[in-house]
Order: structure tokens, then sequence, then C-alpha cells
């Protein structure tokens, strides 16, 4: 299975959602691999390196830009599960990407900064699906407020229910601190003693899966 992270703006937290996956994913017993598509910046191969370096069970990374499609199609065939994490923005390798994957997992915090882009990424997605039209979307609220009064979740989906292009994911992840920590050391929120950062990340993997 192909599964691409990706979105149209940065910062929605893409790497931390890939590597958390693939943690999941790899703990299950899947064969993971992730290729990392962004030139510029290499947030998951740091975490790759340093996961293997704090004696962690290794997580194959590659990079690769450009066209992905057969690059994608061939993994696909050598591995349980391909996760690619793409640039936050419109890119050639975002695009290629979309032609050959089986999930796009998109996504957004709950702002309307973020909201605000909502519309040109359904327009990509309907491009893509010109070419791949088995491809299943699902949007994700991440990062959202854990503050007990916070409306943030509620609002935004009252915003994201006018497209009906992108359905969104029951699951919400949350603005835990677990979630950096995890960066910072080569880990998983799986393999840490966060439940809740826990929970989020099996269900969320649970639901990109199609179980």
């Amino acid at each position: 299975m192909i599964i691409l992270v990706g979105h149209l703006k940065g910062g929605v937290g893409k790497s931390t959602l890939t590597v958390n996956i693939a943690t999941e994913l790899q703990r299950q017993g899947k064969d993971v691999l992730i290729l990392e598509a962004d030139p510029t910046v290499r947030t998951v191969s740091n975490w790759a390196k340093d996961r293997e370096e704090n004696g962690h069970p290794r997580i194959q990374c590659v990079q690769q830009t450009g066209n992905l499609h057969s690059v994608l199609k061939d993994l696909d065939k050598r591995y349980d599960v391909v996760l690619v994490d793409a640039a936050g923005k419109d890119s050639k390798e975002m695009r290629t990407a979309m032609t050959a994957a089986h999930v796009l997992l998109a996504p957004m915090q709950p702002n309307q900064t973020d909201l605000d882009v909502t519309e040109s990424l359904v327009e990509t997605i309907e491009q893509a699906r010109d070419f791949n039209p088995e491809l299943r979307v699902l949007g994700l609220l991440n990062r959202a407020s854990t503050h007990i009064f916070a409306t943030d979740v509620k609002d935004s989906r009252a915003y994201l229910d006018e497209y009906p292009e992108l359905p969104m994911a029951n699951t919400v992840v949350y603005d835990r601190g677990a979630f950096q920590k995890c960066m910072d050391d080569g880990r998983g929120v799986v393999e840490m003693k966060d439940r809740k950062a826990m929970a989020e990340i099996q269900l969320l993997t649970q639901e990109v899966m199609g179980w």
C-alpha cells in the first residue's frame, strides 16, 4: 500500500504524522519504508538516523525527488507499506505521488490559515483522480488544542462540511508534547508513555489503512 501524507501548505505536521504511522505499522509487524520527497528539508531522514543511533528498530527511509510514479509502483511491490512525506507545497513530487498512491492523508491544523487552502487542495485532488480514480482521500485535523473550552475542532469541521470531496477522519490528533519529543529522539508515540497520543495514532492508522 502507498500512503501519501501531503498538503499544499507547510507546517501542518506531515512529517510527524508520517513517522508515527510508520512506527505503529512497524509495531504491528509490517515491512515499512518512508520515501522523503522534500528536496529541501530532511526531517524524516534525520529522525530515521536518530532512531537507529538510539537503538530503536530501524525504519528504512530513502530520498527521492522528481516524478515519483514509477518509483512508488516499484516500491509497492517490495514493501507492505510505503509512506510518502511530500513537501508542503504544490510540487511535482506531490502530484506524481498522487497518481500512484492508494491513500492521500491530508493533515491540516484547525485554523483559518490552513482551512483557506482547502478549495485549492480539493481541485488538486480532482485533477489527480483523472489519472488515479481509485485514490482514497482522508483529511485530518492535526495539532488541535487540548484546552477544555477550545472550539477549533468543532468550528473547522463545520467549515469542512462544505467540501464533501475531502472526507475527514473521525480521529483528531491533538497538540501534545509527546509528538515533539518523539521527533527529537527517533521514536514514535506508540513507543512512549503518553496514552492519549498513542491512542490517536493507533486509531488514525486504522482509518488510513481502512481497517
